[in-house]
């Protein structure tokens, strides 16, 4: 499966060339493909913040990418470059809260900092890092893809409906996808009938995003309002709702799109499987259960507005981006070390533990 899913990549949201970080303009698709190039960690860390890249991983691996530019500018400025990089490291960490692959990210170049040894140049090394951050995304994204297609054919592998909310695919991720990256591998082996996304207010991430890369890989979509998931649970042969996860504590609840937590409780009321893919970058064995998790909130207008113009009646909007999903609703978490089913602490323990599958 690895090389057909190589052989379907169409999609990609981050690139690292001649020094400088690419990123497609992700608020303007699907209708304008920009690519915007950043030098500098403050840059990074506004694309961040203003959503030209999203997606946990995607926000990691820019993070990293930020690091090697924000090093770049103090080593010139000489001094106590060190010393001043950590304003840098403050200004990423403070772009987005929710995600822990951003701190993840930073936390393992400021380690690879520390680790460097007199006669290694120290840009190099930090850019080498980042690199290889970016590329173990995408081969866990690989490695996810197989375990979960293997768990849908183990439960049902007939061709099948599956709903699935934002975006998880190449746009999100270092490449291919986490829960698109199963939804992808699922359809290269005959097990995908129709895809249903949820349109994914107020960002509509999956009407924007999700929908787009599904058509170009010709993969059979249908677009719905969020609303109308437990109706279409109930009257569409969904068989699966797969999604990813933003930062999935200890105990195996998960913090994901907002709206993610309602799908869960309709998936339960209705029968329906309930699948997190998410690297193990994602899991945060720091916080003992989701009521740790710090939960972005945005501004209202978000709600309020569409394409700048005010839609709604003048009151507050209450604009949470993020939800938190119990885990006693979640079927299973696939990760690149494995398979949890039925998550709880002592099993996500035990993941933490292994080694990557490969």
């Amino acid at each position: 499966m690895r090389d057909r899913l190589l052989a379907a990549e169409k999609v990609k949201a981050i690139d690292w060339r001649n020094g400088y970080l690419h990123l497609l303009d992700q608020r303007l698709l699907p209708f304008e493909e920009r690519w915007i190039a950043y030098d500098s960690a403050a840059g990074v860390a506004e694309a961040i913040r203003s959503m030209v890249v999203r997606g946990a991983p995607a926000i990691g691996i820019s993070a990293a990418y930020g690091v090697v530019l924000a090093a770049r500018a103090r080593f010139a400025e000489g001094g106590e470059w060190r010393v001043a990089l950590e304003t840098d490291f403050a200004l990423l960490a403070e772009s987005r809260p929710t995600a822990v692959n951003l701190f993840w990210a930073l936390d393992r170049m400021r380690d690879r900092l520390a680790r460097l040894k007199e006669h290694v140049e120290p840009l190099a090394a930090l850019e080498a890092e980042a690199m290889a951050i970016h590329e173990s995304d995408r081969e866990a994204n690989l490695t996810m893809a197989q375990l979960g297609v293997d768990l849908i054919r183990r439960h049902q592998g007939n061709a099948q409906a599956i709903l699935t909310h934002c975006n998880t695919g190449g746009l999100a991720t270092g490449g291919f996808g986490t829960a698109l990256g199963v939804i992808r591998g699922a359809f290269l082996e005959g097990m995908v009938e129709r895809v249903y996304v949820g349109e994914t207010r107020p960002w509509l991430q999956g009407s924007r995003l999700t929908a787009w890369e599904l058509l170009n890989e010709g993969i059979p979509v249908t677009l719905n309002a969020d609303s109308a998931a437990a109706h279409i649970m109930k009257t569409k042969g969904v068989t699966w709702v797969i999604v990813g996860a933003d930062r999935i504590a200890a105990n195996g609840d998960v913090a994901n799109k907002i709206g993610t937590y309602q799908l869960a409780v309709c998936a339960m009321h209705h029968g329906v499987r309930f699948m997190v893919v998410a690297p193990s970058s994602t899991i945060d064995m720091s916080l003992a259960s989701g009521e740790d998790i710090p939960i972005e909130e945005r501004d209202g207008c978000e709600l309020l507005e569409v394409g700048g113009k005010r839609v709604g009646a003048q009151a507050d909007a209450f604009n949470p981006v993020f939800d938190v999903t119990p885990a006693d609703l979640i079927d299973a978490i696939i990760t690149e070390k494995g398979i949890v089913e039925r998550p709880d602490t002592a099993k996500l323990a035990q993941l933490m533990c292994r080694k990557r599958l490969h």
